[in-house]
């Protein structure tokens, strides 16, 4: 009977011998909303980003006092002594006491204080929607962190059912030297390709910790094991397939360009408040003293400096009307400079839009192809499985060598890992996709946990489950022919 290496086998053979592969109890995996969750409570930059959200809110209470009445009260102690030289002869006068004030004025005419509020409320609006646009960045981020979890894993299985195939080779290839049916050239070949193989396990090993490690920083979380994808998930063109239609959704809902919309209105009311400089302004002043009527200055009508024995008080009301004239050239510095603000924060959009637009077209592209890449990947696979079995075939009747074997099983596991890589990019640019139209939410993941798979196994699932019988069928009717 003829012993044909078969994928299935490879895997089976992988999965019972390689004991560090034991997957964690069902109970401890984590799924997709779990890890998002996590992160939107534990991720350090996105509280970072609502701190500063917070902080930068505060503008406009700040810009708003400004127009409102500002009071302010105090006292005041003094003790005096005054030498004053007469005909009479040296004379000294004291003069103490205490004395008790406040202060009430109230703008009536400030156009640059009330342009000021205007750009201060365009700021917080700025503010909010860029801390939106972050915490629908982290729902991405937790989406790639976990698919990176799940790919590294998959090609881990994928490069274990490799070494496990290299080494069955090996292990054929000592066995037909042993018996004279070929020379030690091919051993050392089986055995080259088995190294190179256990090498990459090795690899594939770190970039498993490498990326469970990436997913325990954003979330400051340990984790086990994760959910893994089915291969059931519909692969399915984008809706509505049609790039203008998502550039239009984009132009109107991006988050980052609609932080950039109130960016330049912030800048025009920045402008305005500039300009306003030179305009007059106007204030309504009060104020009230009571006190000691000589701390006041309050003296009689004689010569001599003599004080009244009583308290006295001192009230005034009234307007104060200010007309800048020249500050140095300061306003006017300070309202070309606003001017080339404006003009930055308006070229800074333009650039924002034409990237949105640009990303948004890529990545409409970028779904479309993934959807023809996975069908393609998948058939692939199947024709590289049945390529080894016929090779594996001529190997054994004398028509292929042993060079002709391992590369066949190179170029099996190179399209399995392939396969699985255009997988998790046909989910991950989806998502982007609707990132940059600015409709990604929470929603969006838990759309896909009905395709996890919770007692998900990356060294039997790393693989669709009918491709096995697709190879045997295509092998059948390619020897048929």
């Amino acid at each position: 009977m003829l012993r044909r290496l078969s994928l299935t086998l490879a895997v089976a053979a992988a999965s019972a011998g390689m004991a560090w592969a034991e997957q964690a109890p069902l109970s401890t995996k984590t799924n997709l909303v779990t890890v998002y969750q996590e992160a939107a409570n534990n991720n350090a930059d996105l509280a970072a980003a609502r701190a500063d959200y917070q902080a930068r809110r505060e503008v406009v209470p700040q810009a708003r006092s400004g127009l409102l009445p500002n009071l302010s009260a105090g006292a005041n102690m003094s003790d005096t002594r005054t030498d004053v030289d007469t005909s009479n002869g040296s004379q000294s006068i004291s003069r103490s006491g205490t004395v008790y004030q406040a202060s009430l004025s109230q703008p009536l005419f400030r156009a640059d204080r009330w342009f000021q509020l205007q750009a201060a409320e365009d700021s917080s609006e700025q503010a909010a929607l860029e801390l939106s646009a972050i915490e629908q960045s982290l729902i991405l981020q937790s989406a790639e962190s976990y698919f990176a979890v799940l790919r590294a894993q998959d090609t881990l299985a994928s490069t274990k059912a490799e070494e496990a195939a290299f080494k069955r080779q090996l292990d054929q290839a000592n066995e037909r030297f042993d018996v004279g049916l070929s020379d030690k050239t091919d051993v050392l070949e089986a055995q080259a390709g088995f190294d190179t193989a256990r090498a990459n396990r090795i690899i594939a090993q770190r970039q498993v910790e490498d990326a469970f490690q990436a997913l325990i920083t954003l979330t400051n979380r340990e984790y086990v094991a994760l959910e893994g994808i089915k291969h059931s998930l519909p692969i399915l063109a984008p809706t509505p397939n049609d790039a203008k239609a998502w550039v239009d959704t984009a132009a109107a809902q991006n988050l980052n360009l609609q932080a950039s919309n109130y960016a330049v209105s912030a800048a025009e009311e920045t402008l305005r408040q500039r300009k306003a400089g030179h305009a007059p302004t106007l204030d309504a002043v009060a104020s009230y003293q009571r006190g000691d009527n000589d701390s006041l200055g309050f003296t009689n009508s004689g010569a001599s400096p003599t004080t009244f024995s009583s308290d006295a008080e001192q009230r005034s009301i009234g307007l104060q009307l200010n007309i800048p004239l020249y500050s140095g050239g300061l306003t006017s510095s300070q309202v070309r400079e606003a001017y080339q603000r404006l003009t930055q924060s308006e070229q800074l959009r333009e650039s924002l839009r034409r990237q949105v637009v640009q990303s948004t077209r890529n990545l409409h592209r970028a779904v479309n192809t993934d959807v023809e890449t996975v069908q393609a990947r998948k058939q692939s696979i199947i024709s590289n499985q049945s390529a080894l079995e016929a090779t594996e075939i001529g190997y054994q009747v004398g028509t292929r060598n042993i060079v002709d074997v391992l590369d066949s099983q190179r170029q099996l596991y190179s399209s399995v890992r392939t396969y699985n890589d255009a997988r998790y990019d046909y989910i991950l640019n989806n998502l982007r996709l609707k990132q940059a139209a600015g409709t990604l939410s929470p929603a969006d993941l838990e759309a896909l946990e009905q395709y996890l798979k919770s007692d998900y196994d990356p060294d039997k699932d790393f693989l669709p489950p009918d491709l096995a019988e697709a190879a045997e069928a295509q092998l059948r009717g390619t020897l048929d022919y």
